[in-house]
């Protein structure tokens, strides 16, 4: 196992949880976190013992936005100095080269991972902590977790592909609002727009948690999982027409299975499944 500076990465029940581990700043994003991140996501979906990853925060922050101090950098010039790069989405081939171009960019990468991400938001999360959060497939928030855009009230626009994410996700007046106004919104606001799908009592939170992508990964077949979360990123781009043939083809497929047959034996004999991904 890769040691990491700045997040913790950690195995159990089928479950990999990383936690971005700068607390004492909120877990301020930095090119590490980045580049560790995508390290940690590699390990994650290449382990046949993981079957569900959790993206959470250490301390009592999800992530608060980049670093200050990258923030300071770009204002003084780092970005002219090497062209933009430090500012620009570039392209990510590292996950499945196969996978729409528009998935493969700097932070669009998560669609990529044949394993279900949920970002589990246990605090603040605001511009690019936010931004991350919402290429996850799921956002489950404590109740004290609080979201930001951030990004107008620094002069920045909606960067790395928020401005078509967000609007699928709460409608476009909603992404304008939060958007533009860039104002702080809390978890019971955030359930009621769309932005996350449950909200659960910070106290305990990480244990819930586990305990939901737990269940995730043993009771769910982890070759339908993947197939199902192909189906709705892909589904973005797609006519019901296609959507529906594709939907077709991979049924048949299912039929021959072990994990279809796994999944009728299991119901009729009443007892746990025990999926092999297969």
């Amino acid at each position: 196992m890769a040691a990491y500076k700045e997040i913790i990465y950690d195995v159990a029940d089928k479950v990999a949880t990383i936690a971005l581990n700068r607390p004492e700043r909120l877990n301020a994003w930095t090119a590490t976190i980045e580049s560790e991140l995508r390290e940690a996501m590699h390990a994650a979906a290449a382990d046949r013992g993981v079957n569900v990853i959790v993206l959470t925060g250490a301390g009592r922050g999800f992530c608060a936005g980049a670093d200050m101090g990258m923030l300071t950098k770009l204002g003084q010039g780092a970005a002219k100095a090497d062209g933009g790069a430090s500012a620009q989405s570039q392209v990510d081939n590292s996950f499945g080269p196969e996978a729409r171009a528009d998935f493969r960019l700097r932070y669009a990468y998560f669609p990529t991972i044949p394993k279900p991400v949920i970002a589990a938001v246990n605090g603040p999360c605001a511009g690019l902590g936010m931004v991350v959060s919402l290429y996850a497939d799921m956002r489950i928030a404590a109740d004290s977790a609080r979201f930001s855009t951030a990004f107008a009230r620094r002069g920045l626009i909606a960067e790395h592909g928020m401005s078509w994410m967000l609007p699928r996700l709460i409608g476009p007046a909603q992404a304008l609002d939060l958007l533009m106004t860039a104002r702080l919104i809390d978890a019971a606001e955030a359930l009621s727009l769309g932005l996350v799908s449950r909200v659960l009592p910070t106290e305990g939170f990480a244990a819930a948690i586990h305990e939901i992508a737990r269940d995730l990964a043993t009771t769910s077949s982890p070759r339908s999982t993947a197939i199902i979360k192909a189906q709705v990123w892909n589904g973005l781009f797609q006519t019901l027409d296609e959507a529906t043939r594709a939907a077709d083809a991979e049924m048949v497929k299912c039929f021959d299975t072990d994990d279809f047959r796994e999944g009728v034996a299991h119901f009729l004999e009443k007892r746990a499944p025990a999926f092999t991904g297969r």
